[in-house]
């Protein structure tokens, strides 16, 4: 049979009963945990604080309250400004890497990922030392304070700058050479070039990246909680309003309203998405960029510059926290790593994380790829993996905080069965594994997407059961995207704060949030130290998947170098 050839339908044998019942279930649990929670949220919203029905009463509170109806133009604004810098940066950046013959391009695009080891808390507390009341280069602000929209802003650049970084790469290393030739023989200058075909050309990318960045600052928790001072957010409402105030109402409320937004972002990603089309066709020449000595050295330059801020903002927690008192005994230390003197659980919020991480890598790879086999290659009918393709892609219009809340009103329900579970660390993993689930599905999805059909059909034919060519097969074809998505869950589970911080117990408080905690208490050092021990353990353990990707692929990816 050829690779063209009509795959064999698999048999309604009891193995495709058994893939039928398991996407079932998939699609219950996916609807269980996401869609009843932000029910939930919904209902609270037109209660009470006495948990009687009032409307929309709430809603007209929030928009009378002074302080809260401000925040939704605040976040909007930082979402804007944010959103609007980090993008120009970040595409210049891309534009460096793939489209010059700039030298360290390897480099600079690993430096470009350190934020995404870090917790947003991270770049707040190093914003504080910089440019706080004992900052040594407040100065630069020129009277301003860094806790409000300036501070807000910079702590929000760095936290999306490599999602808008991995987005606009992948856009901008695809291009027709014939394109760059035809335009330079009619005469079209660099700037022409560049305004007529590279950027149209990465249009996609672009918008991808701005509705990304912007639905990340509008839903960011960490940066404003830390240096947002009076200025109110979205976001830190949410949890004034529930850890506060104990206003689960008025917390729904927010909530909602948190949700819309990044709903209406999410929409519009997806809509540019699917007007898609290709770049490249069967008759496509590579671009390959010429040396331009004038353009490579100013691109070698901003990214020095880049990267240099980058790494300066995580350089300057992990020397805070090894010297004695910032900035003035700058004697070495690790006196800031004596977590039990500054926070009740010590060290054990730092077993916690990794716990959860490891907890949250383990069962969410399990569940992300066995449900991605079975949308893309089980024998079920297309109606039902279009709803279980659709409830899979709903956690990534879910900002944290209000899957947090959702939570606290779904577990805390006197008719669910499932409450126990409320203060465990399988709450904790539970919320981290939907957070987290809609890239990860999407990144087995294509994965799987790759394989041809005939590897089902075939060993239906040879009566093979279909978990046997699932564990010979597909798994050992699929281990790199396997890889990276227990990487991406491990590395979010350690540097989440936004949905466990409504659901930890003191037994299973997270670094995370301790890190929160010891900021509040103004043990600015010790935050700093216990941030840092989530930036080294997220950087070892990313080590180690290059490592064991590579040693792996050696014995299981040959085929494709073939």
């Amino acid at each position: 049979m050829t690779a063209n050839a009509h795959p064999i339908r698999m048999k309604r044998t009891g193995d495709a009963l058994v893939l039928d019942g398991a996407l079932v279930l998939l699609g219950l649990f996916l609807a269980a945990f996401i869609v009843l929670p932000l029910t939930m949220v919904a209902l609270r919203s037109v209660h009470d604080r006495s948990d009687v029905f009032v409307g929309l009463a709430n809603y007209a509170a929030f928009l009378h309250t002074p302080s809260l109806a401000q925040s939704i133009g605040n976040s909007v604004t930082m979402a804007l400004v944010s959103t609007a810098i980090t993008t120009v940066l970040a595409f210049a950046y891309a534009f460096a890497i793939t489209r010059t013959a700039m030298p360290g391009k390897g480099v600079f695009k690993a430096l470009a990922q350190i934020p995404i080891l870090a917790p947003s808390l991270l770049p707040g507390i190093s914003l504080v030392y910089l440019f706080g009341n004992q900052g040594p280069l407040r100065f630069l602000l020129m009277g301003e304070s860094i806790y409000g929209p300036i501070g807000i802003v910079l702590g929000e650049v760095f936290y999306t700058f490599p999602h808008a970084v991995m987005i606009l790469t992948v856009a901008l290393s695809t291009a027709d050479a014939r394109l760059y030739e035809a335009a330079e023989s009619l005469g079209a200058g660099p700037l022409r070039r560049f305004l007529t075909i590279t950027v149209p050309g990465a249009r996609y990318g672009l918008i991808s990246a701005v509705f990304v960045v912007f639905t990340l600052v509008i839903t960011d928790f960490g940066v404003p909680k830390v240096v947002g001072g009076q200025y109110n957010v979205l976001a830190t409402d949410v949890y004034k309003q529930v850890v506060g105030q104990q206003n689960f109402g008025m917390g729904a409320v927010v909530g909602m309203v948190l949700l819309l937004p990044a709903v209406l972002a999410f929409a519009a990603d997806w809509i540019g998405q699917r007007r898609q089309t290709a770049l490249l066709s069967a008759r496509s020449v590579p671009y390959v960029p010429p040396r331009r000595p004038w353009c490579d050295g100013a691109m070698f330059a901003l990214c020095v510059v880049i990267a240099g801020l980058l790494a300066g903002i995580l350089g300057t927690a992990a020397f805070a926290s090894l010297i004695r008192y910032w900035p003035y005994d700058l004697t070495p230390t690790l006196a800031h790593y004596a977590f039990g003197d500054v926070d009740e659980t010590g060290w054990l919020s730092y077993g916690n994380s990794l716990i959860l991480a490891g907890l949250t890598a383990v069962t969410g790879t399990m569940t992300v790829f066995a449900g991605a086999y079975l949308v893309e290659r089980g024998p079920a009918h297309t109606g039902i993996k279009a709803v279980v393709r659709l409830l899979a892609i709903v956690p990534l219009a879910v900002p944290g905080m209000v899957l947090g809340l959702a939570y606290i009103f779904f577990f805390n329900h006197p008719a669910n069965p499932l409450n126990a579970l409320y203060g465990t660390m399988g709450i904790l993993v539970l919320s981290t594994v939907v957070h987290f689930y809609t890239v990860s599905h999407l990144t087995a999805a294509t994965a799987l997407k790759q394989l041809d059909a005939e590897f089902e059909s075939v060993s239906a034919s040879l009566k093979v059961p279909v978990w046997r060519t699932f564990f010979r097969v597909t798994v050992p074809l699929c281990l790199p995207a396997i890889l990276d998505i227990a990487l991406y869950f491990f590395v979010n589970a350690m540097t989440t704060v936004s949905a466990v911080v409504f659901l930890y117990a003191p037994d299973t408080k997270t670094a995370s949030v301790a890190v929160l905690n010891m900021d509040d208490a103004g043990e600015i050092a010790g935050a700093a130290a216990m941030a840092m021990m989530i930036v080294v353990t997220s950087a070892a353990v990313r080590l180690l998947h290059t490592a064991l990707t590579h040693g792996l692929s050696q014995r299981t990816q040959t085929w494709r170098k073939r």
